[in-house]
């Protein structure tokens, strides 16, 4: 649990922001490798919804919920109601391409 002090939420999400998806790569195999590891996969803002709640507290975070389009070497997948995540990388959330060197 990060110790970190807060001021209030984070700047909002804008529409047709560009900032990173982290995906959650394929499952572990038996000696613990993957197929693909979880990067970063470029992203569009499509939607700005509420801040997401601290499960630890039940109150507001510094933190937003936005939709996503996730733009892939391969193609593209729509996500809906994705947790913005700046000070960690867990596969399925989204950080501003400020707070990453990838």
């Amino acid at each position: 649990m990060s110790s970190r002090v807060t001021t209030g939420p984070g700047p909002r999400p804008r529409l047709g922001q560009t900032v990173h998806y982290v995906s959650h790569g394929t499952p572990l195999r038996g000696d613990g490798s993957q197929a693909h590891s979880s990067r970063c996969r470029a992203a569009i803002v499509t939607a700005v919804h509420e801040l997401a709640v601290n499960p630890a507290t039940l109150a507001s975070s510094d933190m937003w919920i936005a939709s996503l389009c996730v733009l892939n070497p391969t193609g593209f997948f729509l996500n809906e109601r994705v947790v913005q995540m700046e000070y960690a990388r867990d596969g399925g959330t989204w950080h501003t391409t400020s707070s990453c060197d990838a």
